[in-house]
This record gives C-alpha cells, structure tokens and sequence, in this order.
C-alpha cells in the first residue's frame, strides 16, 4: 500500500499541502455528516411521528452518549496517531501490533461501555435533571441504544485506522450504505411498527453494525500493511501503553467536557420544556457544522503525524496554518449558512413556532462565533499529532470546562441571568480564550521539537 500508487489514499508528506488536506478533509466529512445523521434521523421521525415528549427524551440524552463514550473515543484517536507514525516510517511490526491491539480493545471497550449505559442510564438521567414526563422515554432510548456500542466501538477504531493512512473513501462508502438503512428503518420501526424512541434506537444500531462489519471486512481483505488477522487477535503491551499515554488524555478530556455539558444540560433543563427541545434540535444543527470543522481537527492529526514519522519536522507548522484557514472558512460559511436558514431548518423538526424560537436563540450565540471552536480543535489536533497530549487536556480542562462551570454555578443562578442567552454565551468566550493558550503552547513545543 503505498502513498504514491493512485490508490486514492491522500499523500501527506509530498507536495502541496492545501490540495492534499482538501482531498483528505471532504470524504471525512462527508463521512462525519453521515454519522451525525444517525441521530437526527432519529430527532426528525420522533418529532414528526411520536411527539414532542419523545423528542425531548430522544434529545436530552446527547450528552450523556457523549459522556459514555468520549473516553474509549480518545482511545481510538491515539490508535490514529500510532497508525500514521508507523505507516510514515515503515515499521512494519509496530503498525500490525497496534492494528491487532486496536481493533481487540475496541470490541472491548464497547462491551464495557454497553454495560455502563445500561445500568446506569437511569440514575445518570435523574442527576441531569430530566422531566419525569421523558423520563422513562429516555432511558428506553438509551438501553437499546447502548446494545450497539460494540458495533459504534468497533467501526470508530477500524476507520481510525483507514484514515491514519489517508483512506477517507471507504469509510464514507460504509458509512453511506449504514446511513441508507438507518433512514429505512428508522420510517418501518416508528411509523409501521409504532416502536417509538426503541425504534428509532434500534435502528441506529442495526446501520452501526452494518458499518463495523465492512470496516472490519476491508481490513482483514487488506493484504498490504493494514491486515488485520482476526483470527488470531491479540493485544500488545507496548502497544497498549503507547495508545494509553496518547489516547486517556485525550479521552479524559472528552469525559470532562461532557461532565460539563451534563451540567450545561442540567442548567437548560431547568428553563422548562420549551427551551429543552428548542436546545436539542439546535444542537443536531451545530452538529452539522461541528463535524465539517472537526475534519480538519483530524487532518492536522493525521498530517502532523505522518510527517513526525517520516521525519519531516517543518512541515509542523505549515500544516497547522493551512489547517487554521481552512477552518475558519469552514466554520463561518457554514455557521452563518445555518444562522441565515436557521428557522426553516429548525421547522424541520418541529411545527412548534416556540421550540423554533428557543432554539433560535442557542443559534444565534453560537452560530456566529463557531469558527473558534473550530480553531481549537485543529490547535489542538497538531499537538497531539507532535505526540503531546497530557498539555493540550490540561489547557482544555481549565479553559473550556472550568470557566463554564464557574459561570454556570456563580452567575446564572441570578435572577436576572437565569435564562437561556447566559448559558450559551460561555461557549464563545470559553472558546478563545482555550485557542489563544494552546496557539502559544503550540509555538513553544514545535520550536522545541524542530531544535531537538
């Protein structure tokens, strides 16, 4: 398999770098929407055909998901620094040992996490918060939902891997056809067979099955340096160190991200039902613009790694600048877009002109200052790919997480701050204040690494 064959994998070490992370960055998010239309497929059908409380049951859960899982997600980031580093600089044994320990612990993890979310779906949900009129709906939604992480676990480790080596193709090809029957049976479950949110849940896992089996079927039919031998899986001790070292920092981070946005949650539900579900469908419309920036979060990853590996340290910063611009194009093209037609989109998923309004004004505070957010991410993204990953959490932690919360539980409590704009406007201020320290941080050690 190599870089230079036309085999359709992005050459990451040669040649101009805008072109190539283009070519990188469109399938992967293509890829990201796709996915993120596993769960808006489910908002939609619920809100149209089951109800504002199962909308509201189905939407409330997000952060919780995201707190499950963003640990063993980090995991599977550090699977794809190892995998780009190895590949760059052809060690062989090194990349097969982290494939086999990789895709070993991912069905690993994801029996855990299964585990997890089924007993603990409940009591998690009561400390949010949640309505008791969701309630029971939420939980449901959860339990099966939770069934496939496996499946979830499983794909995000093997297109890890794909992408390490510049393959976004294929997995945008799974993820089309999982993305097709999602939407099949998300209409056959909800509306033939009146299933509710267990259908809507259902189906997210069945279309999740389908595309862990085609990343894990394109793996071991790879007879080049990915092969991966299911047969005789196993899990190394190096490996797993190494992937632990990169990897729980960055899935500590996600965990405490997630804590804070289970308060953030928590803070909204205490606005009413209205707010609630207008919050919940604005949220899967900043999804969509989240994952178009977040493609570049993973090309400065896999870029930044590659050229480690390969030992071509001044393309360090480079890549971060291009990756920047990119970005920040993205981010304000999209985010704006999404502002300009946030009512219509918004209907979407709802006829009640209310949620439409409440969700309006979650826009409106984050819609027009995403690119930030967009801008710490690919920061971030390059640091790791340098091999860093315990400063980028820490700056994360204190920046994006403890400024919030300190908002969350000093100011808005006040009467006059006790409403939906006061917990939305600590996103952007969080935002630049985390890209300027990590920005610095990341001048400092790419000087240093350059030197060393």
């Amino acid at each position: 398999m190599n870089l230079k064959n036309g085999s359709g994998k992005v050459n990451m070490l040669d040649g101009p770098l805008l072109p190539n992370i283009i070519k990188f960055t469109i399938p992967l998010m293509l890829s990201s929407i796709l996915q993120l239309l596993f769960n808006a497929a489910d908002i939609v059908v619920v809100g149209q055909y089951a109800g504002d409380a199962s909308l509201g049951a189905v939407g409330c859960t997000g952060s919780l998901i995201n707190l499950l899982t963003n640990l063993f997600v980090g995991l599977s980031v550090s699977t794809g620094v190892l995998v780009a580093r190895y590949f760059a600089s052809k060690q062989q044994q090194k990349l097969t040992d982290t494939i086999q320990t990789s895709m070993s612990i991912s069905l690993i993890s994801g029996i855990i996490l299964a585990m997890i979310g089924i007993m603990f779906a409940r009591p998690i949900l009561v400390l949010m918060n949640a309505k008791e009129e969701i309630l029971d709906k939420a939980v449901t939604y959860i339990t099966v939902y939770f069934c496939g992480m496996p499946s979830m676990m499983v794909y995000n480790f093997g297109s890890s891997i794909l992408r390490a080596v510049g393959d976004t193709k294929r997995p945008l090809i799974y993820l089309t056809i999982a993305g097709a029957l999602n939407v099949v049976l998300n209409l056959l479950f909800v509306i033939v067979f009146h299933m509710d949110v267990a259908g809507v849940a259902l189906a997210t896992i069945l279309a999740q099955t389908l595309s862990a089996f085609l990343v894990v079927l394109c793996l071991v039919r790879d007879k080049g340096e990915l092969h991966f031998d299911i047969r005789h899986p196993y899990i190394s001790a190096s490996k797993l160190k190494r992937i632990a070292r990169i990897g729980l920092p960055a899935g500590f981070q996600g965990v405490i991200f997630s804590l804070a946005n289970v308060v953030i949650q928590s803070s909204v539900n205490s606005l009413g039902d209205t707010v609630i579900e207008g919050n919940s469908i604005a949220m899967n419309i900043e999804g969509f613009v989240y994952v178009s920036m977040n493609a570049f979060h993973q090309a400065s990853i896999s870029f930044t790694s590659q050229n480690i590996g390969a030992g071509q340290k001044h393309r360090v910063r480079p890549i971060l600048w291009t990756t920047e611009v990119c970005v920040i194009v993205v981010g304000a093209v999209l985010g704006y877009a999404a502002l300009f037609f946030g009512r219509p989109l918004l209907g979407i998923y709802t006829g009640n002109p209310d949620i439409v309004d409440a969700g309006m004004v979650r826009l409106w505070m984050i819609m027009t200052t995403y690119m930030l957010c967009g801008m710490m991410d690919v920061c971030v993204g390059s640091i790791r790919g340098m091999g860093y990953s315990v400063m980028p959490t820490i700056v994360s932690l204190i920046g994006a997480c403890f400024l919030r919360l300190v908002w969350l539980w000093t100011v808005f409590p006040m009467p006059d701050f006790h409403n939906a704009s006061m917990i939305y406007i600590t996103y952007p201020i969080s935002w630049a204040i985390t890209f300027s320290v990590h920005l610095i941080c990341f001048l400092v050690l790419s000087k240093k690494y350059k030197e060393n």
